[in-house]
């Protein structure tokens, strides 16, 4: 007849698989959050007049401003400039965390979690 359960194999053998799988997916996810707090990402704006690095803990790193961008009758388009930019860099810099996620639990499935 049928298995019960749903499960291939039933049983405890695999909840044990189930557990074994959860485990390295823990670790993975672990090696991965670390990995991601050293990632950088640059962005820039202004066609390159301002640019922002930012890293994977969700930090600015560093902000590089063109002398030829600071013009005192326009102080507001600097600002703009400089928001556009460290937004990219954020932007960026969670593409890449989501992705070395991603990397981390591909082919790992967990019934019931994923």
């Amino acid at each position: 007849m049928g298995r019960k359960g749903g499960f291939p194999g039933g049983g405890m053998g695999n909840m044990g698989a189930m557990m074994k799988q959860a485990q390295k997916m823990q670790v993975e996810l672990a090696r991965a959050q670390e990995e991601i707090k050293d990632m950088t990402f640059e962005a820039s704006a202004g066609g390159g007049m301002v640019k922002a690095v930012a890293q994977g803990d969700n930090s600015l790193v560093s902000l590089t401003i063109d002398p030829e961008a600071v013009d005192p009758e326009d102080v507001e388009m600097l600002q703009d400039m400089i928001t556009a930019a460290v937004n990219e860099a954020l932007r960026g810099v969670a593409e890449l965390g989501a992705q070395r996620i991603n990397a981390a639990t591909v082919g790992m499935s967990i019934p019931g979690l994923m």
